[in-house]
């Protein structure tokens, strides 16, 4: 999957409508759940068609809906494509285990048939035997690979979880950093509105400008 080709960048800028947000829902609904770390790994290497825009939030993508639907069905070729393989391997490795379990014939004639029938006995159940040792191997080899699948997808939606809390944390923190800036440039006007009113009433209330004052001082320490 991440060798597919990158997009050449012709699009038009009005096709770039989805969101991240919108982006995962649609993955989500084709059966192929993604993290938002995910679809934008997909945009910075191209294969899907992204624009990174600037918000007063912080930076953001913008996807086209058919650069989405083009890679879902992408995956679920490559995904189709491997179920076929692995079938296909299940089948030759049952035929060839079939092929070893054909019973072999003692040939005995005359006076030998009590030894054939001895032998035959004896070999029917080793026989018997080696198909209970395989049966069992087989069924604990099956039962190996359902917990290593358990496991495996247990451990995918671990580390998908983690990267949603990391990336919800990230946007906690951008968030925070705006309105600190904008709490900030907001004291600063509120400075300079006070500043302007200190300056208007203090010719009613008979008491000097102090920000004339301040002014006047700097050259007369220079004098």
């Amino acid at each position: 999957m991440e060798d597919q080709p990158r997009h050449v960048a012709t699009t038009p800028d009005t096709d770039f409508t989805l969101t991240i947000d919108e982006a995962l829902e649609r993955y989500a609904r084709a059966g192929l759940p993604r993290t938002p770390r995910s679809v934008q790994r997909y945009a910075a290497k191209g294969h899907i068609d992204a624009r990174l825009i600037e918000t007063p939030f912080g930076e953001k993508y913008l996807i086209t809906p058919a650069s989405i639907d083009k890679h879902i069905a992408y995956v679920q070729e490559i995904n189709e494509a491997t179920s076929r393989d692995m079938s296909r391997q299940v089948g030759i490795d049952n035929s060839s285990f079939s092929s070893h379990d054909k019973p072999r014939h003692v040939a005995a004639t005359g006076d030998d048939k009590s030894r054939h029938v001895a032998t035959s006995g004896d070999m029917h159940d080793e026989n018997l035997g080696n198909d209970e040792r395989q049966g069992a191997t087989a069924a604990a080899t099956g039962d190996d690979k359902v917990r290593q699948v358990a496991t495996t997808d247990a451990d995918t939606r671990y580390v998908a979880r983690l990267e949603s809390e990391v990336d919800f944390l990230r946007g906690q923190v951008s968030t925070k950093d705006a309105q600190i800036k904008e709490l900030t440039e907001r004291s600063r006007e509120t400075n300079v509105l006070i500043g302007g009113l200190q300056r208007m009433l203090a010719p009613l209330l008979g008491s000097p400008d102090p920000h004339q004052a301040s002014q006047q001082f700097p050259q007369q320490h220079q004098q």
